[in-house]
């Protein structure tokens, strides 16, 4: 069963051109994690707040991607680097994919 993983966030500023840097910035990252897809989506209401959302194919890519975040040093050196650049807390949710089931 398919885990997604939700990352909200809100960033400092909704220009188009610092969300792509974001976004390109976080790119190697999530190579790392061993997701199989991203999106990241935006609030029409608050252009500032973010979704970005992992996919794995099972739970445990999920929890092999959560064993390589806390034994790797350039993850947690990149995680740290990126909240900063985040400029406020991030909520994470993970959810499991039901409509595989159907």
């Amino acid at each position: 069963m398919r885990r997604i993983l939700f990352l909200k966030v809100t960033l400092p500023s909704a220009d188009p051109a610092y969300v792509r840097s974001v976004v390109q910035a976080t790119a190697p990252f999530y190579g790392l994690l061993g997701g199989t897809s991203t999106r990241l989506l935006r609030n029409v209401d608050d252009p500032a707040q973010f979704i970005q959302e992992i996919a794995y194919e099972t739970p445990e890519a999920m929890e092999m991607s959560r064993q390589r975040i806390a034994g790797d040093l350039r993850i947690q050196s990149f995680l740290q680097a990126w909240r900063q650049v985040l400029g406020g807390a991030v909520q994470l949710d993970v959810y499991e994919d039901l409509t595989a089931e159907w």
